[in-house]
């Protein structure tokens, strides 16, 4: 029997993290959460909420104003190489992928493994591997604008997981992809999880939300609520790639709070 979340140490930790910008403006007020190892959480909540900015401090393109984040036990602010921390420990896939055009689907994903101490054939091999397993064998060679919208997606997912990040942070990645797409990114998210690996997803759409253990709800920069699935997604009764929800499932709505390792909510007065 596997471990539960109660058992598992915390991915991500993030306290009392506070992001201004000019004008005081604050993107996110004071969140706290922790997000297990293993586990597979969803954001969401409407534009302007704070989520994609939630992201970006986990994945290191931006730093809080104040607050601690924590990755896999370091804090962030001690890491000195924050674009090696970016390359091989946290995977970022966008909504727009942002492949490089003039370069082939192969390169692509061997870009980043440039730096890792790997030989260009063992890169090679390798991206032409994660390229098979998201079912992109073939098209290697062709240029990103010559594939269609589902397709360059998982190039950017095959991209992602290129240097075995144990944790994944996608942002709206099924965002401009119609249904069919759609089915395929998720089946590849859920492929991924059930190897190990920890991940956070950015939506606006519910039924993708729906596929993650739990959803946290964001709104004026706070955590307002978190939907819990008492069973994991690959577990019956839980979600399927479809969107397609067990049961088990409630909404508790609060001001500000914490996730805890074992799948609770801490409640902020």
């Amino acid at each position: 029997m596997s471990d539960g979340p109660q058992s598992r140490p915390n991915a991500v930790v993030l306290s009392d993290v506070v992001k201004s910008y000019a004008g005081n403006v604050r993107a996110l007020n004071g969140v706290d959460l922790q997000i297990a190892n293993g586990e597979y959480v969803a954001i969401t909540g409407p534009s302007g909420c704070g989520k994609t900015t939630m992201l970006s401090l986990v994945g290191a393109l931006d730093i809080p104003s104040s607050g601690t984040i924590s990755v896999g036990g370091r804090d962030l602010r001690s890491i000195r190489d924050l674009s090696s921390y970016r390359r091989r420990d946290a995977g970022l896939v966008f909504q727009l992928h942002n492949l490089i055009p003039e370069q082939s689907v192969i390169a692509n994903v061997g870009a980043v493994m440039f730096g890792t101490g790997l030989r260009p054939v063992q890169r090679q091999d390798r991206a032409l591997d994660l390229l098979r397993q998201v079912g992109l064998q073939g098209l290697e060679h062709r240029l990103p604008t010559e594939l269609s919208g589902g397709e360059r997606q998982r190039v950017a997912i095959a991209r992602a997981l290129a240097n075995s990040p144990k944790l994944l942070l996608a942002d709206e990645p099924t965002g401009s992809l119609d249904d069919d797409a759609i089915k395929l990114v998720l089946g590849l998210f859920q492929r991924v999880h059930a190897s190990g690996v920890t991940i956070m997803l950015v939506t606006h759409d519910p039924e993708v939300a729906a596929a993650a253990h739990r959803t946290v709800e964001m709104q004026s920069g706070r955590i307002k609520g978190v939907r819990e699935q008492k069973k994991s997604p690959t577990e019956p009764g839980g979600s399927t790639p479809s969107g397609k929800s067990g049961e088990g499932k409630h909404t508790r709505h609060i001001t500000s709070g914490t996730i805890t390792k074992g799948g609770s909510v801490e409640v902020h007065p």
